[in-house]
Order: structure tokens, then C-alpha cells, then sequence
């Protein structure tokens, strides 16, 4: 029965290359990559001869499956690998772990880094507990719920982000979850890694006073323990139409009652249908 190996590789720094790794990636028929010129570099350091194939986000479905029949007709062993860091943890590999998986070939992980797992080693935080995220919505309607959403299933969590992005994500969390902590790490492993530590407000002044910080991915581990966080509002006992009179009690038109309404998750059909009833009310009570 052929082998699939789930190989970590360096997030930075080579000498974080195991030896069981490079035996591995030496052993096997094929390397499927994420990029197999990013992999073919760190071949070469190695002297690894072994032929490579893609296997990306937007090919691993149907490349999965491909590669998953081909290892049992061949009977061949395969090392899956990213760019850095560790397979299927906010990278690609998961279609070809599934493939494998559902036709019985076995699959092996050969540890290694893991940027999020550095990350939480060296926060300073009670990590003993922690979910992990990856990289959070863009929108920041979305980002402020999603942050909302986290820090009321977990107390620790960590997150990628884009250093183009960084500040505006450590903005959001200092409107939404004040008194958060934050763990920003930032090249982890390289030449000039570094991590800033303190208070969501102290994290994000250091970013902006940093010529430096749209430089290198980040990974930052979030702390809620002093988080008191806004109690949820129950709206399913309250009807549609309460809740777009209390909009325009607030100063809102009923046109832009109903876009709250339908902006917060509610159906437009539904909303428009209680604004009509809102409206024959208030014509009847008008006669």
C-alpha cells in the first residue's frame, strides 16, 4: 500500500529543515507542492533529485484525486508539501489528504514549523488552550463579527495576516474587543523576526511608528481574558416590525430602517413585508 507524507518545511530559516524531512522528500516518487519553484529552491539546497508536481488551491480538488489514483495504480509513495510551513494549516493539501484518505492509503505527518504554533511558544499568554483561525474577513462588518464570534467560543486565538492589512485588523480589534492583548509576530524564524507584545492599543501605536511594518507576514496570537465583551441582544422573540420602529427612534427613515435590517442578516422580503404593515398602521391610525 503506496504512503503519503504531509512534510513541514521552513517558515524562514533552513537549518529549521529536519533530517527526517529531507530523507523523506529523498525517498519518495513524487513531491506534490504548492509551488513547485518555491519547493524546487529548497530541493536544490538539499540535493533533492526527486520530480514535483503542483498541488495548489486552485488545482487540489481534482489534483487530488488525480494524484490519490495514480499513487495506488503505481503503487508509488508521495510527499505533499507547502511553501513554508506545515500542509493544510491555513495552507493547501487538504484535497489530496482527503483523497488518500478515502481510498485507504495511508498518510503519514513528518513534523516541523508552524508559524502559528511559533507564534503562541513565545506570546507570553496561558496558551494551554487556543483556537486557530487563519487569515479573518476583510470587510469590516464582517471582521468586527467574526472578531465578536471568537472571543465568545475561546479566550486565546491566533490569526494571519497580510502586513498591508495589519493595522486596519488591530484598528477593528481596538473598536470591538478593548482590553484585548496581542502577540504580533512578524517574520518569525528569519534574519530580522520580531515580535511586539502589550495591550491591542500599545500593539497597534508600535505597528504605525514602524517604517517597517508593511514587511513580512504576521501572525498574531489574540488574549480575551480581560475582554468584557457587549451582551448579545436576543432578536428572535422581537418582531420586524419593533425593531424598525426602534431604528427610527433612533433618527432613521424607514427606508434606512429596512437596510439596517436587511444589512444585519434578515431577509428583504421579509423586512419590506413589515414596513408595508408598519405603513397600513400607521395610515389607519392617521384616519
Amino acid at each position: 500500500m503506496p504512503t503519503l507524507y504531509v512534510v513541514a518545511t521552513p517558515i524562514g530559516n533552513l537549518r529549521d529543515m529536519s533530517p527526517r524531512a529531507v530523507d523523506t522528500l529523498k525517498a519518495v516518487a513524487l513531491i506534490a507542492a504548492e509551488d513547485t519553484r518555491v519547493t524546487m529552491k529548497l530541493c536544490s539546497v538539499f540535493g533533492i533529485e526527486t520530480p514535483l508536481t503542483s498541488c495548489h488551491q486552485h488545482n487540489e480538488g481534482v489534483k487530488g484525486e488525480q494524484l490519490a489514483e495514480r499513487m495506488l495504480t503505481e503503487g508509488i509513495d508521495v510527499a505533499l508539501t507547502t511553501d513554508a510551513g506545515t500542509p493544510c494549516v491555513s495552507d493547501p493539501g487538504y484535497g489530496l489528504v482527503r483523497a488518500a484518505v478515502e481510498r485507504g492509503i495511508e498518510v503519514i505527518p513528518v513534523p516541523g514549523c508552524c508559524a502559528a504554533v511559533s507564534a503562541l511558544s513565545v506570546s507570553g499568554f496561558d496558551t494551554r488552550e487556543f483556537a486557530f483561525y487563519g487569515f479573518l474577513p476583510r470587510e469590516k462588518k464582517e471582521l468586527r463579527e467574526k472578531l465578536l464570534s471568537i472571543a465568545r467560543q475561546c479566550a486565546v486565538a491566533t490569526v494571519h495576516e497580510s502586513p498591508f492589512r495589519v493595522v486596519e485588523l488591530v484598528e477593528q480589534i481596538v473598536l470591538t474587543l478593548p482590553r484585548t492583548r496581542i502577540s504580533a509576530s512578524c517574520d518569525l524564524t528569519k534574519l530580522h523576526e520580531k515580535t511586539i507584545r502589550g495591550t491591542a492599543e500599545d500593539v497597534l501605536t508600535a505597528l504605525k511608528a514602524n517604517p517597517k511594518a508593511k514587511k513580512g507576514e504576521y501572525c498574531l496570537v489574540l488574549d480575551f481574558h480581560d475582554v468584557r465583551l457587549p451582551e448579545e441582544k436576543p432578536q428572535a422573540d422581537v418582531s420586524l416590525e419593533a425593531r424598525l420602529v426602534d431604528s427610527m427612534l433612533r433618527g432613521l427613515s424607514l427606508r434606512e430602517a429596512q437596510e439596517e435590517l436587511t444589512a444585519q442578516g434578515n431577509k428583504k422580503n421579509a423586512v419590506k413585508a413589515a414596513a408595508l404593515r408598519l405603513k397600513r398602521l400607521f395610515t389607519e391610525e392617521e384616519t
